[in-house]
């Protein structure tokens, strides 16, 4: 039996920390060192970045942190994988290569591609492949307006790499747990069917991919947590059967708790038999417990074979966009609003019906007696799409400006304005033995590793609760986040809200408080839209996917908060009557 792997993180997102790979190498021991940098919105800023600098589609801060941190890592015997890729994983290697080469070093450099999907759509359509969009059902229909289609790879070509000797592999579209499930499949000799080991991998790699997300940041209790003022990021270290203790090196910031880790495996999640390219790993069968200060232990974990498919992430340009704010300020602030809209589409030469998507909403941040003059502020946004770029540009902004002494008093704007282009997301599926991994090195040597894993039936038991019931006692009106926390975020045009309690008693109130219908009453934005709701009670936790709460998308989203990171704040921040016994 191998020793478990201490896999680190160094990067939740493109534009993370600098300096978190330097704290991750130098600070403690590590085996692995990995980051994640392509969220959906990132594939998006890739394609448009390689268009204007061919080769150019990949993370560049994942090579300055390389320079920062090669040495070390090859003194140390630290491996590197990561997603940082992006579109052009090979011109990636390529920067890393040429700083190795400045810096005197030699490191073994491999990348795994396959996963660009945009050359071949043409031919998967032609051979009758169905790409319609996942939620919807629409058919693909012209493919030229797409300028990304990326196939979510999982851990095969990864393993391939590090048994080819890599000290660095770079991927393209992998999935995110992908970068921590292959040096634990790796290390560890793990077969394509050692399902509950990959399923225990995958769940880790959930957790730590989002870096700090882990530790404290994005946390609903953070007043209770000490250090955040800097976190520190997260490790895990995986044993052979696919258990892991999540941890942080000592004396860094924030904290790793159950709550904490909780919080993470509820992100970006939708039912609890979580799919993926390698495993489906049962998110319902989780046992999670606080294994000393700053460590938590995961383990029981079991896993699925993977479904036939794999998650293709596609972007279009959806044209541009232009987003006005209007601040309304103090006494009749509907009237006000009312009368700007009226105003401006008789200053707009452009009839309201003549572009493509039209939004206006009234925000009213403002407050009785205000006490500033922020206080006294409301918004009315206006949001205009377009193919014309003319249209939503200037022609938008001038009738804005018709306004600015004509109308209400006290009128000015809060930043915005001007047309920008935008994405429209598209998710779709494609069969995985369509999809084979292509793993090279720098030196030449060039293998390829199909996507297809075994299949077969295992029977997985979930964890179970009891029932829920009323529970009986006094109750009194308080925001319901003082009793639950919640994390949010977007999932394509989906949001998912994750709900979790942190007693016993807690859990069977809000299992049986929080249904579909009071979250739709509370979230009155999600009244009219398809909700899932889903169980965990392992994980004392409720998990909700919202259906096109993001319309298409991040890029192209109306709504303030784009990706959702907020929706689970704002259900705590609602007001509902909760059993006394609870509130100690």
């Amino acid at each position: 039996m191998t020793d478990p792997v201490r896999i680190a993180n160094c990067s939740g997102f493109y534009g993370d920390r600098l300096s978190a790979a330097s704290e991750m190498v130098e600070d403690g021991d590590i085996d692995f060192l990995t980051g994640d940098w392509l969220a959906e919105l990132t594939m998006l800023i890739l394609a448009r970045t390689q268009a204007k600098r061919p080769g150019g589609g990949y993370a560049r801060t994942f090579v300055t942190q390389m320079e920062q941190v090669m040495g070390s890592c090859l003194d140390k015997g630290i491996r590197v994988v990561s997603n940082a890729g992006g579109l052009d994983p090979d011109s990636c290697a390529e920067a890393v290569a040429e700083v190795a080469d400045k810096l005197g070093l030699s490191p073994t450099i491999a990348w795994v591609a396959g996963d660009n999907l945009l050359p071949r759509l043409d031919d998967l359509t032609a051979a009758g492949v169905d790409l319609a969009h996942m939620e919807t059902g629409e058919p693909i229909g012209d493919t030229s307006r797409f300028i990304s289609a990326n196939a979510y790879l999982g851990c095969w070509g990864i393993v391939e790499a590090l048994e080819g000797g890599a000290d660095i592999v770079i991927t393209g579209r992998t999935t995110d747990a992908a970068i921590v499930c292959g040096p634990a499949a790796w290390h560890h000799g793990w077969s394509r069917d050692d399902w509950d080991p990959l399923a225990g991998a995958v769940v880790a790699g959930h957790v730590i991919e989002c870096g700090t997300q882990a530790t404290g940041g994005n946390y609903s209790f953070f007043t209770e947590v000490a250090g955040m003022e800097r976190t520190g990021f997260p490790w895990a270290d995986v044993a052979s059967d696919g258990s892991s203790v999540i941890g942080k090196h000592d004396g860094t910031g924030g904290e790793v708790s159950v709550g904490t880790v909780t919080s993470q495996l509820l992100y970006e999640i939708g039912p609890p038999a979580y799919l993926g390219p390698d495993v489906t790993a049962r998110f319902d069968t989780i046992n999670i417990e606080q294994a000393g200060v700053d460590r938590v232990s995961l383990s029981g974990i079991a896993g699925e074979p993977p479904p036939s498919t794999l998650k293709v992430s596609m972007n279009e340009l959806g044209g541009y966009r232009n987003d006005v704010s209007v601040a309304l300020t103090g006494l009749d602030i509907e009237a006000k609003a009312r009368l700007v809209e009226d105003a401006f589409w008789l200053a707009c030469p452009t009839d309201r019906d003549d572009f493509a998507e039209v939004t206006t909403r009234l925000v009213r941040t403002d407050k009785e007696d205000p006490a500033s003059n922020e206080e006294a502020v409301a918004l009315w946004r206006l949001t205009v799409k377009d193919p014309d770029e003319h249209k939503v540009g200037r022609v938008i902004s001038s009738s804005v400006n018709e306004l600015a002494l004509a109308t209400i008093p006290g009128m000015f704007g809060i930043g915005g304005g001007g047309a920008r282009p935008f994405g429209v997301f598209r998710p779709a599926l494609v069969p995985a033995d369509l999809v084979p991994q292509h793993v090279a090195f720098l030196e030449g040597d060039r293998t390829i590793v199909e996507s297809v894993a075994p299949t077969g039936v295992v029977e997985v038991v979930p964890a179970t609760g009891p029932d829920a019931q009323r529970p009986d006692g006094d109750t009194t009106a308080v925001p319901i986040g003082h009793v639950v926390g919640a994390r949010s975020g977007d999932k394509g045009g989906n949001a998912n809200i994750g709900v979790f309690a942190r007693t016993p008693a807690a859990w069977a109130w809000l299992d049986w408080f929080l249904t579909i219908d009071r979250l739709r009453t509370l979230l009155p934005e999600a009244a009219d839209l398809e909700i899932d709701r889903y169980r965990l009670p392992s994980l004392m936790s409720l998990n909700f996917l919202i259906h096109g709460i993001l319309q298409e998308g991040v890029a192209a989203s109306t709504r303030q908060d784009g990706q959702a990171k907020g929706l689970g704040e704002w259900l705590r921040a609602r007001v509902v009557d909760i059993p006394v016994e609870l509130l100690g």
